[in-house]
C-alpha cells in the first residue's frame, strides 16, 4: 500500500509563528494531510522546531537568557498555537533531542568517509573584543551586489545574493559594534557540485508535475552551476562534531551549520514518533521504501533546500543499507502579505497565531481564519491577507452559504420532524436510483432522468453537481491546487442550497408531505456529507456538526491522525449514508456575522499606534455625528411606513461613507401573515442566515401570504426596532414603487442568506 510522508519546514524556535508562516508551509500541508486521511490513504505528517543556529543565540542575547530557555519558550508556545489552530501533525518534534544529534553526526561522518566533504582553511571575521569568530548573522554591512546597507554575513535579504562574508563592505560586529578583523579558521564543505548531473536529471523528471515557481527557482541555481557549501560554523550552540576522528584543534568551537542539520529533523522526528509508538525500526518503511510518496511543504525561501540540497544529501547517504527516497513533490507557496505590506514584527505589522487564538478562541473564529487563509493561499504568486476579506469570507461564504444551509435544513427538520430524519414510502427505490445515477455518471454512460423514475429533476441536478464537485475537489487537492479544491467544495454547498430552494419544503409540507420527507432526508444527509468535505479546512466546525449526529467521538471524521480510517470516506460523501428515523441534536448557529467595527478594531492594532488612534477617534466622532443627525421619532401611522430613512440631507444626496452605514442583507421569508385591521401591513418571519427576525412590511395589497413564503429578499438589517400596529418590526424589506404598485427587490439567482448587498 502506498504511503504519503508529509513534512512542513521546521520553524525557527526564536519567535512566534504568524499568519504568513501558516499560509506558506503549515496550513496547506494540514489541509492536504486531512484530505488524504479522509480518502483512506496512509499518511504520516511530521514537523517540529528548528532549534540550532545563530538565530537562536541572537534571540537569547536580546532577551538575556540561555539558548535553551529560548527554544523551550518558543517551541512550547508554537506547538500550543498549532494544536489550537487544528494542525494535525502526527508528531511535532524538535532538533535539540539526542536522536536528532545522532542522525546529523551520522550523515556528517558518512559524507566524510565517502570524500563528499572538503576541509578548507579560510578567512573569517573575528571579534577581538568578544574573542570569537563571527557567524554570518553576527555581521552586518553593505551588500557587495546591490549596496543594501543592512546585509548580513553571507546573504543579502534585499537582493537575495549569496557571497563569502569577507566580501561584505563596511562590516560591523553586532556584538561589539566594532569593525571585525579577519583571521583564518578551518571549516568543512559539502561538495554539492558533485551532484549537479544527478540533480539535473532529478529535476527534469518532474518537469510536468511540479509548480512553475518551484522549477524556475531551482533551474536558476542549476544554470549558475552548483558549488561547494560550508557545512560547519564557529558556534557552540548546535550539533557538535567532536569524536569523529578530526583534529581537536580544528573542531574546537565548531558545530554543524543549521541548514545541514535542520532538514534532517524530518528523519529524526519520524524516528522519535515510531520509537514512542513502540516500533523503533518502522521509520525505515517511510524513508527507505519505494512505496512512499514524500511531499515537502515549504515557503518559497526554502525551495532550493528541498529541491536540491536535501535531495543531494539523501542521495549521497544512499548505500546498500540506506536507501533513502527523494521528494516526490515540493509544493512551495509564495509569500503572504498583510494589508498590502510585508509581515514585519519590528514595525508591528504582523498577526501572531497565538495572539489571534488568545483573542478569538472560539471554534468558528479559528476555522474562519483557516478558511480565509486557505481561500487566499499564495500558491503561485504573493497574496494579501486583509481583515476585510476575512470578514467577507466569513459573512458571504461560511455564514451565508454553508452555515445558512445547515441552519435552515436542521431548523426545518426540528420544526416539522422533531429533529428526526424522516422516512418515506419509496425510500429503498429512491436510494437505489441515487446510486445507479452515480454509477452511470462514473462510467461515462449517458444519463437521462427518464431512467431513474424515483428521482425528480431537482434530485437529478443535485446528484450531478455533487458528483462533479467532489471529483473535482479530489483532483485539485492531489495537484496541490487547494484554492480550486475549496471552491469546488463550496459549490457543493451552493448546489445544496439551490436544491432546498427548488424543492420548496415550506410549501410541500402542506401539499405533499411525502415529498417533503424525501427532501429533508436528502438535505440532512447532505449536511453530514458537507461536514466531511469541509473537514480538511474546517475541522473544528466539522466535529461540531458531526456530534449532532452521534455522541461517539470515534465516529468523527475530520482527518485527525487518531481517526483510524481505511475506506475512502471522501468518495462516500456522494452517497446517502444516514438512515431514516435517526435522531439529530438541536444545532447552534455555526458562523455569526462579523461587523465592520471588528475589522476597524483589528486594523487599528497594526503599525504605529499614534496615527491609528487618530484615525479611530475621527471615525468615532463622525459616527456620533451621523447617529445624532439620523435619529427620528418612531412613526406608528400606517400611512407613513414607506418614509425614507432621512430626508434632511441636502438635496437628498449622501456620500459613500454614509451609504456604507446601511447594512443590506439577503434573507428568506419563512412565514407570512396579514396584520389584523390593516390593509397594507404583512407580518413576516425572515431568516438572515444567523438569526430569524420579525419584520412588518407594507406589501399586503400587492402580495398574498402564500406567495411570499420561500422568497429570497433584501433587508435593511441595521434599523432600530419600531412598533407598527402594536407589533415590533426589526428591519425593512426593499421594494420598488412603480405607479403605486410595490415589487419586492429579489436576487435574480439563488444565493445564500445573510449575503451583503452593496
Amino acid at each position: 500500500m502506498s504511503k504519503y510522508l508529509l513534512t512542513s519546514a521546521l520553524p525557527y524556535a526564536n519567535g512566534y509563528i504568524h499568519l504568513g508562516h501558516c499560509a506558506g508551509a503549515y496550513l496547506p500541508a494540514d489541509i492536504f494531510a486531512r484530505f488524504m486521511r479522509i480518502s483512506g490513504e496512509n499518511v504520516l505528517y511530521v514537523c517540529g522546531s528548528d532549534e540550532h543556529g545563530v538565530a537562536i543565540t541572537i534571540a537569547a542575547e536580546k532577551e538575556r537568557v540561555t539558548p535553551q530557555h529560548i527554544i523551550d519558550k518558543y517551541h512550547n508556545a508554537n506547538k500550543d498555537a498549532f494544536e489550537k489552530f487544528g494542525m494535525s501533525f502526527d508528531i511535532y518534534s524538535r532538533t535539540s533531542i539526542p536522536e536528532h544529534h545522532k542522525i546529523a553526526r551520522e550523515f556528517f561522518a558518512d559524507f566524510l568517509a565517502k570524500n563528499y566533504l572538503s576541509e578548507k582553511e579560510e578567512e573569517q571575521f573575528y571579534d577581538a573584543e568578544a574573542k570569537m569568530f563571527l557567524p554570518d548573522r553576527y555581521v552586518e554591512g553593505i551588500c557587495p551586489n546591490c549596496g543594501f546597507d543592512k546585509a548580513r554575513g553571507d546573504q543579502c535579504d534585499s537582493c537575495g545574493a549569496y557571497y563569502n562574508q569577507v566580501e561584505l563592505k563596511s562590516p560591523i560586529s553586532l556584538i561589539s559594534k566594532k569593525t571585525p578583523e579577519v583571521k583564518k579558521t578551518t571549516h568543512w564543505y559539502f561538495r554539492f557540485n558533485l551532484f549537479q548531473e544527478f540533480l539535473e536529471q532529478y529535476i527534469g523528471s518532474h518537469d510536468r508535475d511540479w509548480k512553475d515557481n518551484v522549477l524556475q527557482q531551482t533551474r536558476s541555481w542549476l544554470k549558475q552551476g552548483l558549488t561547494e557549501r560550508a557545512i560547519t560554523r564557529d558556534l557552540t550552540w548546535g550539533v557538535q562534531i567532536d569524536g569523529l576522528g578530526l583534529s581537536d584543534e580544528k573542531i574546537n568551537g565548531k558545530a554543524l551549520y543549521v541548514w545541514f542539520d535542520a532538514v534532517l529533523g524530518y528523519i529524526s522526528a519520524t524516528k522519535q514518533y515510531f520509537t514512542e509508538q513502540g516500533n523503533p525500526n518502522e521509520w525505515q518503511d517511510w524513508w527507505q521504501n519505494e512505496d512512499t510518496n514524500y511531499y515537502a511543504f515549504i515557503g518559497k525561501d526554502n525551495i532550493v533546500f528541498h529541491t536540491l540540497i536535501f535531495p543531494a544529501m539523501l542521495f549521497a547517504r544512499r548505500d546498500e543499507k540506506n536507501k533513502y527516497i527523494l521528494p516526490e513533490n515540493v509544493p512551495a507557496n509564495e509569500f503572504l502579505n498583510l494589508e498590502g505590506q510585508k509581515f514585519s514584527k519590528s514595525r508591528n505589522w504582523s498577526i501572531d497565531l497565538r495572539d489571534f487564538i488568545n483573542d478569538f478562541p472560539q471554534d468558528n473564529m479559528i476555522d474562519g481564519m483557516r478558511y480565509a487563509l486557505a481561500t487566499n493561499l499564495p500558491e503561485n504568486k504573493d497574496a494579501d491577507f486583509t481583515w476585510k476579506d476575512f470578514q467577507a469570507k466569513n459573512n458571504n461564504e461560511l455564514a451565508a452559504i454553508y452555515g445558512n444551509y445547515i441552519n435552515r435544513t436542521l431548523q426545518f427538520l426540528g420544526k416539522n420532524f422533531d429533529f428526526t430524519i424522516p422516512n418515506f414510502s419509496n425510500y429503498d427505490k429512491f436510494v437505489s436510483d441515487w446510486k445507479n445515477l452515480l454509477n452511470d455518471i462514473e462510467s461515462g454512460k449517458e444519463a437521462s432522468i427518464q431512467n431513474y423514475p424515483n428521482l425528480n429533476e431537482n434530485d437529478f441536478l443535485l446528484i450531478s453537481e455533487i458528483y462533479r464537485s467532489i471529483n473535482d475537489a479530489n483532483e485539485q487537492f492531489r495537484k496541490f491546487r487547494l484554492k480550486d479544491a475549496i471552491t469546488s467544495i463550496m459549490n457543493a454547498a451552493r448546489a445544496a442550497n439551490k436544491y432546498f430552494n427548488d424543492e420548496e419544503p415550506w410549501k410541500t409540507i402542506k401539499t405533499n408531505p411525502e415529498q417533503t420527507a424525501k427532501t429533508m432526508f436528502v438535505c440532512t444527509n447532505i449536511v453530514y456529507n458537507l461536514s466531511i468535505l469541509f473537514a480538511p479546512i474546517l475541522p473544528l466546525t466539522s466535529k461540531q456538526i458531526q456530534l449532532l449526529f452521534t455522541d461517539n467521538t470515534k465516529c468523527i471524521v475530520t482527518g485527525n491522525p487518531e481517526e483510524q480510517n481505511t475506506s475512502n470516506l471522501w468518495r462516500n460523501c456522494m452517497l446517502l449514508s444516514l438512515k431514516p428515523e435517526m435522531k439529530i441534536a438541536k444545532p447552534e448557529i455555526l458562523f455569526g456575522r462579523i461587523e465592520d467595527e471588528f475589522v476597524t478594531g483589528q486594523i487599528a492594532k497594526l503599525g504605529d499606534k499614534t496615527s491609528q488612534n487618530e484615525v479611530i477617534n475621527t471615525t468615532k466622532n463622525n459616527t456620533a455625528k451621523y447617529t445624532n443627525k439620523g435619529e427620528k421619532s418612531t412613526k406608528t401611522n400606517e400611512d407613513n411606513i414607506d418614509d425614507t430613512l432621512d430626508n434632511s440631507l441636502d438635496e437628498n444626496l449622501i456620500d459613500i461613507d454614509l451609504f456604507k452605514k446601511v447594512k443590506l442583507r439577503t434573507a428568506i421569508i419563512l412565514e407570512a401573515e396579514n396584520v389584523p385591521k390593516s390593509k397594507k401591513l404583512m407580518k413576516l418571519q425572515v431568516d438572515l442566515g444567523n438569526e430569524t427576525r420579525q419584520i412588518l412590511a407594507g406589501i399586503a395589497e400587492t402580495y398574498s401570504a402564500g406567495e411570499l413564503i420561500g422568497r429570497t429578499v433584501v433587508v435593511v438589517a441595521n434599523l432600530k426596532p419600531a412598533k407598527l400596529m402594536g407589533y415590533e418590526s426589526n428591519g425593512m424589506l426593499l421594494a420598488a414603487n412603480l405607479d403605486g404598485k410595490l415589487s419586492l427587490v429579489c436576487p435574480a439567482e439563488a444565493i445564500g442568506l445573510g449575503a451583503e448587498v452593496r
